[in-house]
């Protein structure tokens, strides 16, 4: 084999934990590192704009695989599109840039599970160095990493009372969610970067790809890892249609996420030998976890319109939004640097629970804005309101080949609200955002309710079935463990096979309490420390559990 088809390290995946890797695995000049990733490159402008994340790319999905559920039973049979970008920078090139550690109870719960090494105190080092804080480092905050962070700049009239008004439904302000106080409400933090969105590419990726040892292939989709004597020495991939492979001489490590790391361990012949058969493929490791283990967020919200329009409908004018998007993409500033969101919460509905429960998405715009102008189409109904996040639901899904074909999407089951307690979860959510909503901070900006009877539990629950909506945060399917029925060790290894691991979302053992990317590019850290056979960061001194929160009202 040619010389330039041999690597030290394959990277499979160009995402968020996918641009960590090359990165740091690269920074040794004398190692070879190749990054193969089944997008293109992240050139689109869109990209760079905060505003229009969710149209661009939750709406039309573009730059999207384009998965959805099987009819899922527990939402009224809907199929429930599940985003996941293909594009250099994975999901943090379309995300909503929200940036949330999660408690730290959740890395906790890793390391009493048998994870040793996972706790918080191990894994606080490694957010620190993630990021840049534009508050400045201090014992939890990291200021000089890659990842650059704010709190979020969008202004609302609105914007105190809510927060005044969370106060008065038993939610505590906390000045920092990622710093001491996890639990209450704040400004919500973004990965915003001079107006612009600021990926893992824009922070890991694009700096390692000055080096001569760095290489990235994209729109180039693998078919198979290649395993000889049960060790993974390479890859087989396909670009426009030519077959190529390319060997590793030290480690093969899967970064494709919850869906694509499954599928491809299958395709490889790791997996449910049972299913395997299924498909003709040839049993490599009979690993019946591969695929299961499925976890996501869901979420259902209420929306109360205004008495008076807020600034984001001025903004929708079509005119306006054009001009601001422009401003925005070339010089870093103006409306478009920011959406109607600005605050989020996290709390615990009971005070007994070690992690938080539900976590708040607070908008301040009716989820149904458009653009608009006089004469043409009018102006929308502008509303408030905040989703119910469930942050730790006990449904379980799974993927499933449906061939043997890479390029055939899984099926999806994500089994959504298939327990009691999920359902009594997220409705004791929903039920708080209508209470948050009612308090009398709000009540001059408040014209009318939209939502269910909220004194009836089934009429509640029927809503949530209707139209609940996950969050994106999908894991767990490659899950790490200290039993032999884990897919992966502590040191994210597949096991049975040498010198491959997965280093993704997919590793996490569950769901933590939040958004998952930051979480993301801390296993990604700590995992190319592993790799590269470095002693681990110093685990921190502070004490592990956040402060509490008294009772919310029920």
């Amino acid at each position: 084999m040619p010389n330039d088809r041999e690597f030290d390290y394959i990277v499979i995946g160009a995402g968020s934990s996918g641009c960590v890797l090359a990165n740091r695995l690269s920074e040794d000049p004398s190692k070879r590192v190749l990054v193969i990733e089944a997008g293109g490159h992240d050139k689109d402008p869109t990209i760079k704009v905060p505003l229009i994340w969710f149209t661009r790319f939750v709406v039309e999905r573009q730059l999207d695989w384009g998965y959805d559920t099987e009819p899922e039973p527990g939402v009224d049979d809907r199929r429930i599109p599940c985003i996941r970008a293909r594009v250099v920078g994975g999901c943090s090139s379309v995300n909503a840039m929200g940036y949330v550690r999660g408690s730290p109870g959740d890395y906790d719960r890793w390391a009493a599970g048998g994870l040793d090494g996972w706790s918080f105190a191990h894994l606080l080092p490694y957010m620190k160095r993630t990021e840049s804080w534009e508050g400045g480092a201090d014992d939890y905050r990291g200021g000089e990493g890659p990842m650059d962070v704010r709190v979020s700049t969008y202004e609302d009239p609105m914007m105190e009372p809510m927060l005044a008004a969370s106060v008065a439904a038993g939610i505590p302000r906390t000045p920092d969610y990622n710093g001491q106080q996890n639990v209450g409400v704040s400004r919500v933090q973004q990965t915003i970067k001079n107006g612009r969105r600021w990926s893992a590419a824009d922070a890991y990726l694009r700096p390692a790809l000055a080096r001569p040892n760095m290489r990235l292939e994209t729109s180039a989709l693998v078919t198979r890892i290649v395993i000889e004597n049960g060790r993974a020495v390479g890859v087989a991939y396909e670009i426009d249609g030519q077959k190529r492979t390319a060997r590793a001489g030290r480690e093969v490590i899967l970064s494709g996420g919850a869906l694509n790391s499954p599928q491809l361990l299958m395709l490889s012949g790791i997996g449910p030998a049972d299913e395997l058969a299924k498909h003709g493929i040839k049993v490599v490791a009979d690993l019946p976890s591969v695929g299961r283990n499925l976890q996501e967020h869901i979420s259902a919200g209420v929306v109360f319109e205004r008495t008076q329009a807020g600034p984001f409908v001025r903004n929708t004018r079509a005119d306006k939004m054009l001009f601001n998007i422009a401003r925005a993409y070339f010089t870093g500033t103006g409306p478009a640097t920011d959406f109607p969101a600005g605050l989020i919460a996290h709390i615990k509905t009971d005070p007994s629970f070690d992690v938080p429960d539900i976590q708040f998405l607070y908008a301040f715009a009716s989820y149904d804005a458009h653009l608009w102008f006089p004469g043409i189409k009018p102006p929308w109904i502008d509303g408030i309101g905040a989703n119910a996040v469930l942050l730790h639901p006990e449904s379980r899904g799974r993927i499933e080949l449906a061939s043997a074909d890479p390029r055939k999407l899984v099926r999806l089951r994500q089994n959504f609200l298939s327990t009691q307690k999920d359902i009594e979860g997220i409705r004791r959510g929903v039920r708080l955002v209508r209470d948050v909503l009612r308090q009398a901070p709000l009540a001059p900006y408040i014209a009318a309710e939209r939502g269910p009877n909220f004194d009836d539990d089934a009429e509640v629950d029927a809503y949530v079935r209707a139209t609940c909506q996950p969050v994106q945060h999908p894991c767990g399917t490659c899950h790490m463990g200290a039993d032999d029925g884990a897919v992966l060790d502590s040191e994210l290894r597949v096991r049975g096979v040498d010198g491959l691991r997965v280093i993704d979302a997919s590793a996490m053992p569950d769901l933590i309490s939040g958004n998952i990317h930051a979480a993301v590019l801390a296993i990604a850290e700590k995992g190319a420390d592993m790799v590269l056979g470095r002693a681990a960061l110093p685990r921190s001194r502070l004490p592990s559990q956040p402060l509490t929160m008294p009772p919310v009202p029920q």
